[in-house]
């Protein structure tokens, strides 16, 4: 059995994927992107893809050349954690890509370019990726609210 080699490139490399990228957002996270949510995924998008060399940065996983998942680095992110930065966000990976360590390489890939960068640590909020972040070797520095929920926020251990 052959495994596909996974690669991450910045998403400014890729501009022809953002409409891809927007329909996974839309369809992963309906109550932000969608048309009764507060976000906009073309703009977040558009500034995920301005630039590899400043922040915000997107990021793209490819699994033997096709995209399977997407996140970004950026400045700020938990609005009650401002003085934190920068963030890995907007994690993605399709559904059926999940469970094969695609995560864990995106993630990887989000602290490198942190480090390329000059940040010494990266900081990641969830309430549904705990044991990636885990089992990568973050620690939670604290618990907050967001929206109702219980929100964990991780950082790296550079």
């Amino acid at each position: 059995m052959s495994v596909a080699v996974l690669t991450v490139e910045p998403l400014a490399k890729h501009r022809d994927l953002l409409p891809l990228i927007q329909a996974w957002f839309v369809a992963e996270w309906p109550s932000w992107y969608g048309p009764a949510g507060q976000g906009n995924v073309a703009a977040d998008l558009e500034e995920f893809a301005a630039s590899e060399h400043c922040l915000p940065v997107g990021m793209v996983v490819f699994e033997g050349g096709v995209p399977v998942g997407a996140g970004a680095l950026k400045a700020e992110s938990i609005p009650t954690h401002k003085h934190l930065s920068p963030w890995a966000g907007a994690g993605f990976v399709l559904p059926q890509c999940r469970g094969k360590g695609i995560g864990s390489v995106l993630l990887a890939s989000l602290v490198t370019k942190a480090h390329e960068l000059g940040h010494e640590c990266v900081y990641c909020g969830t309430s549904t990726a705990v044991s990636l972040l885990v089992r990568a070797g973050w620690s939670v520095v604290a618990v907050t609210q967001l929206e109702g929920k219980d929100l964990s926020i991780f950082r790296s251990e550079a």
